[in-house]
């Protein structure tokens, strides 16, 4: 588990236009480690969670972007029953808000990676590891 540091990317909602970020991120050799999009009628918000962020940021503002970055709390935890449930209940336990969250596992993995965005990310952290 880790705070780490996530983008999210306001775009314009045409064919074509996340294909183009993720073109850039690529030839800048900036791999996207998670992602999840919400649409408006003219807009679409991506978040983003990638390995090199300064890199990332700079190259997205430079082709127009807004972004803004939050902290996120990645979790890498076991793909199996109950594993989320123990999750949340550990945050409301430490009263630490859950936002929003994505995430996806391939069904035969033992592993799977959860993106938190909360209200207090140390806090979670801490409630998380058992403190």
């Amino acid at each position: 588990m880790e705070i780490t540091k996530q983008l999210a990317v306001f775009l314009d909602n045409r064919p074509g236009t996340l294909a183009r970020v993720c073109d850039a991120l690529a030839e800048s050799k900036v791999n996207i480690q998670a992602l999840t999009t919400s649409d408006t009628v003219d807009h679409s918000v991506v978040r983003m969670v990638v390995d090199d962020p300064q890199t990332a940021v700079w190259l997205l503002e430079e082709h127009g972007a807004m972004v803004v970055e939050d902290d996120v709390v990645l979790v890498e935890g076991d793909n199996k029953s109950g594993s989320l449930a123990d999750i949340a209940r550990k945050l409301r336990n430490a009263k630490v808000n859950i936002e929003y969250l994505y995430c996806a596992t391939p069904p035969a993995s033992r592993k799977g990676l959860l993106v938190l965005r909360v209200d207090d990310p140390a806090k979670a952290l801490k409630a998380l590891n058992g403190g």
